[in-house]
């Protein structure tokens, strides 16, 4: 090829519906037939029956897949119907499960499809009544750490001790010191609140805040662009219906600390922008509600089945006894 010269695409072969695309050599329901004559061809069209059953439009890796684990089923099932296998109750209450489980399938693909069939009338009617949900806003947040860090003084080595003598570790904090760390992260919370409704510049605040809590090297980046109510914890969601400028009250979490916002601006999505992300919302809506109608309402006998197991509670090793039996039978 010259330099600078496009390379030549190589011709797109087209495999036509009658074409062999699997070849399985050595294998072929007329068992009178011998050598080469002995094979079985599998059709584009034959092949894609099969894949079209499992997944409409699958992909060609997965094509390949199942071509590459097809022949070797077709051999093993052969040799099955010779032994009888097919034959008999366990067989048959097989099949039946399969059966089932099949007919499960496809009723929740047709569900699905049924679901998502969402119609723009569908999208408008619940864009207009969840309009709240699509605003979108820009905040600054100063977040207060819910308590000061504790620093009790480190025991010094006794005079003439030998070096690299233990010394005794520092005590843990008394309730009466965490008391009065949280408390004093509570007063300054307040102060920088009231310092932010004057106008005081929010990052200048939040390192002060960190600097108050012992972290000066730690304070977190107070802006936040792209806000939605729904992305907020449930009891911060109502800063968004402050107005711009505007600081929130001290929202306090036990769990982490003080949080104090100041609504930048707020707008609101057009429907165009959220179409996709409403349309997803009521066709899962819509699937959740029609599953609802095959689930539930079922007794089981734990007589037989046993106790139902807490989630959170990992099997037991083999051979080892509940807490309980352990305790009637410490031996």
């Amino acid at each position: 090829m010259e330099p600078g010269a496009s390379p030549v695409k190589a011709p797109e072969v087209k495999v036509a519906p009658d074409d062999a695309v699997i070849t399985i050599k050595g294998f072929c329901v007329d068992s009178s037939q011998q050598g080469d004559a002995c094979k079985t061809v599998i059709t584009r069209a034959q092949f894609e029956k099969i894949t079209d059953a499992v997944q409409p439009g699958m992909a060609p890796p997965m094509r390949r897949n199942i071509a590459n684990q097809y022949p070797s089923m077709l051999r093993m099932a052969a040799a099955a119907e010779k032994r009888g296998l097919d034959k008999g109750p366990a067989f048959d209450e097989k099949m039946a499960l399969a059966r089932l489980q099949v007919l499960a399938q496809e009723m929740r693909r047709v569900l699905q499809e049924d679901s998502g069939k969402v119609s723009d009338g569908d999208i408008e009617d619940y864009y207009k009544k969840n309009e709240a949900s699509y605003e979108q806003a820009t905040f600054v947040r100063i977040f207060v750490p819910h308590t000061k860090q504790i620093v009790n003084p480190v025991a010094t080595p006794k005079a003439g001790a030998k070096p690299g003598a233990t010394t005794t570790p520092p005590p843990a904090p008394t309730d009466a010191q965490k008391k009065a760390a949280e408390e004093a992260m509570k007063q300054v919370a307040t102060d920088i609140h009231a310092r932010a409704v004057k106008g005081e510049d929010p990052d200048k605040l939040q390192k002060e805040a960190f600097v108050a809590a012992g972290l000066p090297n730690n304070a977190t980046n107070t802006k936040m662009e792209k806000v939605r109510r729904t992305t907020l914890p449930v009891n911060h969601q109502k800063v968004m219906d402050l107005k711009p400028g505007e600081v929130s009250e001290v929202i306090s979490d036990p769990n982490s600390g003080h949080y104090i916002y100041k609504l930048v601006s707020k707008e609101t999505l057009s429907v165009d922008s959220v179409k996709p992300e409403i349309r997803s919302t009521i066709s899962s809506q819509r699937y959740r509600d029609s599953m609802q109608n095959f689930q539930g309402n079922v007794d089981l006998n734990d007589a037989y089945f046993g106790p139902t197991r807490n989630p959170a509670m990992p099997p037991l090793p083999r051979g080892a006894k509940p807490p309980a039996q352990q305790a009637e039978d410490p031996d």
